[in-house]
């Protein structure tokens, strides 16, 4: 903290303090052995010192706390708190005193102030005194900027100011990853690094999703009626340590069927974090709307509503397609099924499908066989837009496990 003294002397002195939690006093053990010069000096004297655990004379923690000795640090989601305290030095009465306080950034200038009124009078060794809160949303250089003016018993008008710098520290790194399902769900991923010198217990990590989403955590493990942390009963956070969370998002029931609406969403939600500190002090840090890649599936978009994970060889299986017109023009369309060496289509290739609205869907039923055991890749779909002469071929469109009913293992 950066203190600019005014050169002009004043009637009125002014003071400002940081509120912070004190900390637990530790110490440095010294001990020696019996048969050395000191002897037994060192260890009685750690167990008559009061800040020390008895009992645990060896323990570098002790049980007393210790008032912050320095301006210490500030990370973006704490809240800022200051002690503001106006002396009257002076033997003579002073008037009119008006304290203000401004927190300067690199973008705005706000005031903290409780009261803009002026104090009528101030005895001599009275004081004018003041808390500021304020929660730090920016990162980067911060000036509190504190002023006071007075009247003199004399009438005469005095003005003077002072000035604290301090910087405002990232406290976590957040990193995101968004993986789109064939369906139209969207995982997230969100890395959280704390880049702190000191653990972290994270209170929550949530997500907030956008209008058209609604989200399910993925970040707990159900055991019986309740579901615990995957990150065990300790949600702590150690320095330099990542964590990674994983969420679900749905297109909600009334979106869902808009193919051409749900295409072109890039704004997913935002994250809500909160932690507290050492001794219980909170910061919370709320990310800006996470955007993703809008996924491009073209013209004509298939996707599977239904399949098997495992299927007999030889013989028959079925699977639902899903087709969705995701352009802005009416599309008639002609299903053709190419057999591959694994994978052999049942039914008549080059079916009339009719015309498809934009946005409009379609679920056609269809059969397969097996050919050959292990696992195989499902190809071959053709769909022709018959107005445009245009062909979109679809293959690798899911995997199964073909096996042998009647094999079974050797003894």
């Amino acid at each position: 903290m950066d203190v600019n003294q005014a050169k002009q002397e004043h009637l009125l002195a002014l003071k400002v303090m940081r509120l912070t939690k004190p900390t637990l006093f530790t110490n440095m053990p010294v001990t020696c052995e019996d048969r050395d010069l000191p002897g037994d000096l060192f260890s009685q004297l750690m167990k008559n010192d009061p800040s020390i655990i008895k009992g645990a004379e060896m323990l570098m923690l002790g049980e007393m706390l210790t008032l912050p000795q320095n301006f210490g640090n500030i990370f973006l989601g704490e809240t800022f708190s200051s002690y503001i305290s106006v002396h009257n030095d002076s033997n003579q009465v002073v008037k009119d005193i008006l304290v203000k306080a401004d927190l300067q950034t690199s973008s705005q200038r706000l005031n903290l102030s409780a009261s803009s009124a002026a104090v009528s009078e101030l005895q001599p060794d009275c004081c004018i005194d003041d808390v500021i809160h304020h929660e730090v949303k920016e990162i980067g250089t911060h000036i509190l900027v504190c002023a006071v003016s007075y009247t003199t018993g004399s009438g005469e008008k005095m003005y003077f100011r002072k000035f604290f710098k301090f910087q405002v520290l990232k406290p976590l790194d957040v990193k995101t990853k968004f993986y789109n399902a064939e369906t139209d769900e969207v995982f997230l991923e969100a890395q959280i690094q704390n880049i702190t010198t000191s653990p972290m217990f994270m209170e929550k990590v949530s997500l907030e999703p956008s209008m058209m989403y609604s989200v399910s955590e993925l970040n707990s493990v159900t055991a019986g009626e309740d579901g615990e942390s995957t990150f065990g009963k300790m949600s702590y956070l150690q320095p330099m340590d990542t964590r990674q969370y994983l969420y679900c998002l749905k297109p909600k029931p009334e979106f869902a069927e808009k193919a051409g609406v749900i295409k072109g969403v890039t704004v997913i939600g935002k994250l809500d974090i909160v932690w507290k500190t050492n001794l219980g002090e909170r910061g919370r840090l709320q990310t800006s709307q996470l955007q993703r890649m809008a996924p491009g599936y073209g013209d004509v978009r298939l996707s599977l509503e239904y399949i098997q994970d495992t299927v007999n060889i030889e013989e028959p299986f079925d699977i639902t397609c899903k087709i969705t017109n995701c352009s802005e023009r009416t599309m008639d369309l002609v299903l053709e099924m190419c057999n591959s060496r694994s994978i052999h289509w049942c039914g008549v290739s080059g079916r009339q499908l009719g015309k498809l609205g934009p946005s409009a869907s379609l679920s056609i039923p269809l059969r397969l066989l097996a050919s050959v055991q292990g696992l195989q890749s499902i190809s071959g779909l053709r769909l022709t837009d018959t107005f445009l002469k245009r062909t979109y071929e679809y293959d690798d469109i899911a995997q199964v496990c073909v096996v042998c009913p009647f094999w079974s293992p050797e003894s």
